[in-house]
């Protein structure tokens, strides 16, 4: 499957957002937000008109980089939640944040997001006792995601711990410190998500 693999600091000044793809060093003054709060590119600093098409399509690559989905998949994620009752856009981001490598790094498992994905697909977590190794699988509400014994062990999920003694996790959420686990309590509402974006910018956007 395609990725991204060059400078992701770039994404986040793309975006004009922090994206955290590098964890702790997105909360320092080293963030390339901070850094250079412009567009990278030679044409950065210069002022644009943003169209409406433009700004609905720079608030969906917001959404799709966020949680480091493709393209196709992210579409995928927008027809289900069309279907879901209730408001689309908010079904829209319950899907996204109830993806596996998302509650991971909401729960303080892991530094950033795509930390999450590489543990989950490494196989360091189980979804109700059973080894879960795809990032994308859709947590319920009930359901209690936890490292594996033998992973707590690793030199990874030992630093983990220390940080997760001041970790508060998402009100949705309910976190073990001692069992390095999480249990979803409630999938989230929009007003438990703490993410600047305007979702229904994403739903005209496919309305076209």
């Amino acid at each position: 499957m395609a990725r991204y693999t060059g400078a992701v600091c770039r994404i986040c000044r793309r975006e004009g957002l922090k994206l955290y793809f590098k964890g702790e060093r997105c909360y320092s003054d080293k963030c390339a937000i901070t850094v250079r709060a412009y567009p990278p590119g030679q044409h950065g600093q210069g002022r644009k008109k943003s169209s409406e098409y433009s700004t609905q399509l720079r608030e969906k690559q917001k959404v799709r980089r966020l949680y480091g989905v493709l393209e196709n998949q992210f579409r995928l994620y927008f027809e289900k939640a069309e279907r879901q009752k209730g408001i689309t856009g908010e079904n829209l981001l319950r899907l996204l944040e109830s993806r596996l490598d998302n509650v991971v790094y909401r729960l303080g498992l892991a530094t950033s997001r795509v930390d999450a994905r590489q543990l989950v697909r490494h196989g360091h977590f189980t979804v109700n006792g059973r080894k879960v190794n795809i990032p994308s699988c859709l947590v319920k509400a009930g359901d209690v995601v936890a490292v594996k014994a033998k992973s707590r062990s690793g030199v990874k999920f030992e630093s983990l711990a220390a940080a997760l003694a001041s970790h508060t996790p998402p009100s949705w959420l309910e976190l073990d410190k001692a069992n390095m686990s999480g249990r979803v309590a409630a999938l989230p509402r929009r007003e438990d998500l703490d993410i600047p974006i305007n979702e229904q910018l994403i739903v005209e956007l496919y309305s076209r």
